[in-house]
């Protein structure tokens, strides 16, 4: 009898919790000292990036009163109150003040800084957008003032961007930079390259991969971060990884099948990819004329291709790697249930960091898989221009994260 591997062991264990429908791993821990975190956001209501990151700092990993992480929320600050807005009756419900700043809440009102790390969440909200379509969230404005206090009071703790950085370039790198400066542990993305995947697929750290393609659905703006995450995920665990990308050109149309059938494009590849996520109507590929493409080259010669289609509703990677005849495909799922899980998944590595004082995986991750979007939808902008990227030169070591159901969210008292 062969031995397990990894990629079994896996396997077995999702077959296990689809079968007994437990959908996290929660498992006993003796008491760890809990941590305290200040939370900035642009707004607090249901089922938005707050309720599903904070509420289970306040609820539990599945926000039921259960157990959770080994955080406790000590402040709060909230950009704008809709009409459907929570912030004010959760900071009534838990005692958990809610301040009229940014510094106030970093600060908890007082004159140094004593909470051990911060979140950010510029997502959601009334924000105007720019004449290239991305909705300008006040991610930097955020961290700049978060990163100020640390600097006037002469203390930095982690901090975790909710999402993808800038959105536009220049905001993303100026956040980056600023972190480096102030040494700042900081982390940033997407909760679906965490999230469960559905097969399970085995990519080793090192591996040669010859082709490699990503496909997301909505928005390019509004949902390219979340495809280009979880393509990014994958593709950097490529042999000598990861040094960057050179050049970045959004295509549409004949122009983005041309490139399919040219063969800039593994069809293959693409179809595996298509083929392990859910369908949104009857139309092919072919026949989504929404659908996109985001073409890239990275600085080892691997193409890039990250498509956006309407058709579908999942986030998906195909890769061929060297030796195997046909590709592999993945699909990261969005469960809805209990209370969005994936950012269960998300908040584990936030909590890791805040207790190790060190990001769970590397920023420029994130910096990368921002400049790629900002510039695929500059090249929107400028009918398909092939634009080059020196900027997005960008080196780093990535870090062998596990995603759901592992690392096991481990329980603390409440």
């Amino acid at each position: 009898m062969r031995d397990l591997t990894r990629r079994d062991c896996l396997n077995v264990a999702a077959a296990t919790m689809a079968s007994v429908a437990v959908p996290l791993r929660i498992l006993a821990k003796p008491p760890v000292a809990v941590k305290s975190v200040a939370a900035v956001f642009t707004v607090y209501r249901s089922k938005s990036h707050t309720d599903v990151l904070i509420g289970k700092i306040l609820e539990g990993w599945k926000q039921d009163g259960g157990a959770g992480p080994a955080l406790k929320l000590v402040s709060m600050y909230a950009d704008q109150f809709p009409k459907d807005d929570l912030a004010r009756n959760i900071s009534k419900k838990f005692g958990v003040p809610l301040f009229d700043s940014i510094e106030k809440a970093v600060t908890v009102g007082g004159d140094r800084i004593p909470v051990d790390g911060v979140i950010s969440i510029g997502e959601h909200g009334d924000y105007p957008t720019n004449e290239r379509g991305q909705h300008l969230y006040p991610r930097r404005r955020f961290f700049e003032e978060i990163s100020n206090t640390f600097e006037k009071f002469g203390r930095v703790v982690p901090v975790f961007s909710d999402k993808h950085l800038g959105p536009v370039w220049s905001d993303a790198k100026w956040m980056v930079d600023r972190a480096k400066k102030l040494k700042i542990p900081f982390m940033a993305g997407s909760s679906l390259p965490v999230s469960f995947r559905t097969p399970e697929i085995d990519v080793p750290m090192g591996c040669e991969i010859e082709s490699a393609i990503g496909i997301g659905y909505s928005g390019l703006d509004v949902y390219g971060s979340h495809a280009l995450e979880c393509y990014q995920s994958l593709v950097e665990r490529r042999r000598s990884a990861e040094r960057g990308v050179k050049w970045v050109q959004f295509l549409q149309g004949n122009a983005m099948w041309k490139a399919v059938d040219d063969g800039l494009v593994a069809n293959d590849v693409l179809e595996a990819a298509f083929a392990v996520v859910p369908k949104v109507g009857k139309k092919t590929m072919r026949q989504d004329e929404n659908a996109a493409l985001i073409l890239f080259e990275y600085t080892d010669g691997l193409r890039g291709a990250q498509f956006m289609f309407q058709c579908i509703s999942r986030t998906a990677v195909a890769l061929k790697l060297k030796g195997q005849r046909q590709p592999i495909a993945t699909g990261f799922e969005e469960r809805r249930e209990p209370n969005h899980p994936h950012f269960a998944y998300l908040l584990k590595a936030i909590e890791t960091m805040i207790h190790s004082g060190k990001p769970s995986y590397p920023v420029e991750h994130t910096l990368l898989t921002s400049g790629i979007l900002d510039r695929a939808i500059a090249s929107r902008a400028q009918d398909g221009v092939k634009l080059e990227t020196p900027e997005l030169a960008i080196a780093y070591k990535p870090a062998n994260y596990p995603h759901a159901p592992f690392p096991e969210l481990l329980t603390v008292p409440r």
